[in-house]
């Protein structure tokens, strides 16, 4: 089989790698803007292009037999990628344009979760004028704002650190006005998560779940970022969480994909990310992804058991419940190296060596190849994967080799240490009133 995968980033990476341990053997393609090395390596072709330019995309597809095709980052599910192939007559296990809405558009999906009371909604409103999110921003009191649309999960500004008070956060909110509707909403407490499936329209299996880590500094300072490490548990479900509380996210998920055909007419195929709070109240959702988290599809992927392009297949062609979904049973961490000065101020073009390093995986992310030396982009370079039977375990293995990384580079120690997993089980204790 012959299957393209867009995107040059690191969970493409690690989609890409594990479409390669197929039993199938299938002939890999890709098309990035930047070559990514470690891409690079596993594909028979590959061509140098923006993930948005759908033409050429879909030309290129056309022209290497492409069969099916998995769409990695979301800003070409916005612009209708996976509608022009499948209007070619190619499979496609990502969504279409109309229900990828749920990530594109915050807005669009806030709104969707309050006309099909679907549980975990937070209070919200959403707003284009000034003075009416201004009163708003005053009745909440704690807020959090985000622009509607795209921002590489970047635009997302809370009151605590990032908006110290009342007025910092009506500032920031008229900031954003400019690029479109903004979205208030209250400042949810407790501890983030996410959970991500396989959907093929009806059916969905579920994914290990992770807590990502997206604070650029240690003890979780700073900007926001996209992502700078994740961690799972050994089993299902995080240390700070409980069986029901997975079981509450997965209902959740199940009544979007289901209330997403009621509302569109059309059937949500691919991955889909759930970003939850866990609150005194249960889980809450922050956000939805129309596509895998990165960094935590490096979490996922290497544990999956079952052949990746049967899952694939399934997604593409409704049959996700003949395919026995399994993932084993390890804990995994993952770090990522980032340029120093990431994500306000980074450091560009600077060359990136690989040492030992030992059992981890690596996945190359933002870095482009040249003469055969990688460099940096100034977004994130390099994660790095260690997977174990305990967090403890495969953390020693992530950190072991994030440290014979050689380049102008950052990285947060803390990732998955036992005392930075310790608080989150305090803090959710506390909410918890135990």
């Amino acid at each position: 089989m012959n299957i393209l995968v867009v995107g040059g980033g690191g969970r493409e990476h690690a989609i890409v790698a594990a479409i390669e341990r197929s039993r199938q053997d299938p002939s890999i393609y890709a098309v990035m803007s930047k070559k990514n090395p470690g891409i690079a390596a596993l594909c028979e072709d590959y061509l140098l292009e923006k993930e948005t330019n759908v033409e050429k995309v879909v030309e290129y597809a056309v022209s290497k037999n492409i069969e099916l095709v998995v769409v990695g980052p979301e800003a070409p599910l916005s612009v209708g990628l996976a509608d022009a192939l499948e209007a070619e007559g190619i499979s496609v296990a990502s969504p279409k344009q109309k229900v990828a809405q749920l990530e594109f558009d915050k807005a669009w999906a806030r709104n969707f979760m309050r006309n099909n009371n679907i549980a975990g909604c937070p209070v919200f409103d959403v707003f284009t004028d000034k003075d009416a999110m201004d009163a708003f921003i005053d009745e909440l009191g704690n807020v959090a704002i985000k622009p509607a649309g795209l921002t590489g999960g970047k635009g997302v500004k809370v009151m605590g650190d990032q908006l110290p008070n009342l007025k910092a956060a009506k500032e920031y909110a008229a900031s954003l006005l400019d690029m479109g509707s903004v979205v208030v909403e209250e400042n949810l407490v407790g501890e983030e998560f996410t959970l991500q499936a396989f959907v093929d329209g009806k059916n969905l299996a579920f994914m290990p779940t992770v807590q990502d880590h997206k604070r650029a500094f240690e003890n979780d300072l700073g900007p926001n970022t996209g992502g700078m490490g994740s961690y799972n548990a050994a089993g299902e479900i995080l240390p700070f969480l409980t069986a029901e509380d997975v079981e509450n996210s997965k209902q959740i998920m199940k009544d979007t994909i289901k209330a997403l055909y009621k509302e569109t007419g059309q059937e949500y195929k691919g991955t889909l990310y759930g970003q939850f709070m866990i609150t005194n109240d249960g889980p809450k959702v922050i956000e939805f992804n129309a596509r895998f988290g990165d960094p935590e599809a490096m979490n996922v992927l290497p544990l999956l058991e079952s052949d990746y392009v049967d899952v694939l297949a399934a997604m593409a062609s409704g049959t996700l419940d003949k395919v026995n979904v399994k993932f084993s049973s390890k804990a995994t961490v993952c770090k990522y190296a980032v340029p120093a000065g990431y994500p306000d101020d980074p450091t560009k073009d600077r060359e990136v060596t690989v040492g030992d390093i030992g059992d981890a995986i690596l996945f190359y992310s933002s870095v482009y190849e040249k003469d055969g030396r990688v460099y940096t982009t100034g977004s994130r370079a390099v994660a790095v994967v260690g997977v174990a039977d305990s967090i403890e375990k495969a953390e020693e293995i992530a950190q072991n080799a994030l440290e014979n990384l050689t380049g102008d580079l950052h990285y947060r120690n803390d990732i998955g240490k036992q005392f930075l997993i310790q608080r989150r089980i305090d803090h959710m204790n506390e909410i918890r009133g135990q």
